[in-house]
């Protein structure tokens, strides 16, 4: 199944997407939350489609697409999970995951304009597979026990301010992972048992040039790795997002410019869908 949300920020409308339909899914539940996932959520949809209570969103082709899940108590993201982006960041590759925190507010729209912060000289991208958790997760025994806890999987960007990341970090990344609009989302919520997970091709483009182009069978830690590992140090709640690393060919590396005001950004992954951000000036608030 695919989930999507539409409408204007704040205001989405939960959705099933069927084919070229966008079917309302306001009857079963009013957003894609972690309650919803914390259900039976794919039985619920499915009795509910085969009982035709999911009418046709009639505008959907004009609606704004938001991030396909509403906002997550937590996303938490691993560093340096492919080895080639760990030396193009000048680093050996992990032996264990690196963990990092982006703050909820960085959750917007796969094709929302994207704000530069102020002073930003190094804004960055990053294609990301994201994780979204289904089912409480707290000291799991292994690694085969993720599965159960997983209820899809979505594209992101894990947008980046590499100067706030590295120069001024104090020691932690996050300062430069947690500006608004900073994890553009979507468009869809594919479930786990319609993604081939571990062999995914994951692409970008800047004003459509090619920047990265890779596959999660290269990443280090795989994604039941990744959710045993964050289980035994933090609870992992319905609906909120893991995000997996990000291969090689990112700004920092130092073979591309960083992004400036008016760059297009694309991200796509296999399955999970594409989306486009414009990168636009910081101004100030009237």
């Amino acid at each position: 199944m695919k989930f999507a949300r539409l409408g204007a920020p704040g205001a989405e409308i939960p959705v099933l997407v069927d084919g070229d339909r966008y079917l309302d899914l306001r009857p079963v539940t009013s957003d894609v939350n972690g309650d919803f996932l914390a259900s039976d959520f794919r039985d619920r949809v499915a009795t509910a489609l085969a009982a035709g209570e999911l009418p046709e969103l009639a505008d959907a082709a004009e609606q704004r697409i938001g991030a396909p899940i509403a906002r997550p108590s937590a996303v938490i993201c691993i560093g340096q999970n492919y080895a080639a982006h760990a030396r193009e960041s000048g680093s050996e590759p992990p032996t264990i995951p690196i963990m990092f925190l982006k703050t909820p507010n960085t959750v917007v729209g796969p094709n929302d304009a994207v704000t530069i912060p102020r002073g930003s000289e190094k804004t960055d991208w990053e294609v990301e597979l994201g994780i979204v958790i289904g089912a409480r997760a707290s000291y799991l025994d292994s690694p085969e026990e993720a599965d159960a806890h997983i209820a899809g999987y979505v594209t992101a960007n894990d947008v980046s301010e590499r100067a706030y990341q590295m120069e001024v970090s104090g020691g932690q990344w996050s300062k430069g992972k947690i500006a608004p609009g900073f994890n553009p989302t979507g468009p869809w919520l594919v479930t786990s048992d319609e993604v081939e997970v571990d062999r995914l091709r994951l692409r970008s483009w800047v004003n459509g040039e090619p920047r990265q182009d890779s596959n999660t069978d290269d990443m280090i830690f795989d994604v039941r790795v990744i959710v045993h590992h964050l289980s035994q140090y933090v609870t992992l709640e319905p609906g909120d997002l893991i995000l997996t690393g990000t291969p090689q060919g990112v700004a920092f590396g130092g073979k591309f410019p960083y992004l400036r005001a008016g760059d297009v950004v694309d991200i796509e992954i296999e399955g999970l869908g594409h989306q486009r951000q414009e990168f636009v000036a910081w101004e100030a608030q009237k």
